[in-house]
């Protein structure tokens, strides 16, 4: 998930078969990211639905409340 100047996006990672991450999000249309770590790859995602947003003013995301879900990934 990505807060955005109070907004939500939801993203969704997975490690690809070459060793990297790839972020995509079902809230953002074009929102497409990959780095060589989670945190990397969640960042790039950051930028890239920043410059989404700016480009596409009639986007509706939520706004962020006082309480939210987010996932804790801890590798073994």
């Amino acid at each position: 998930m990505l807060n955005l100047g109070g907004r939500i996006v939801k993203i969704h990672v997975e490690k690809l078969p070459e060793g990297v991450y790839l972020a995509t999000s079902d809230d953002l249309q074009g929102l497409v990211a990959q780095g060589r770590t989670i945190a990397e790859t969640v960042e790039i995602a950051r930028d890239v639905a920043r410059k989404l947003l700016e480009a596409q003013d009639n986007i509706q995301l939520p706004q962020v409340s006082e309480s939210f879900d987010y996932p804790l990934i801890i590798e073994g």
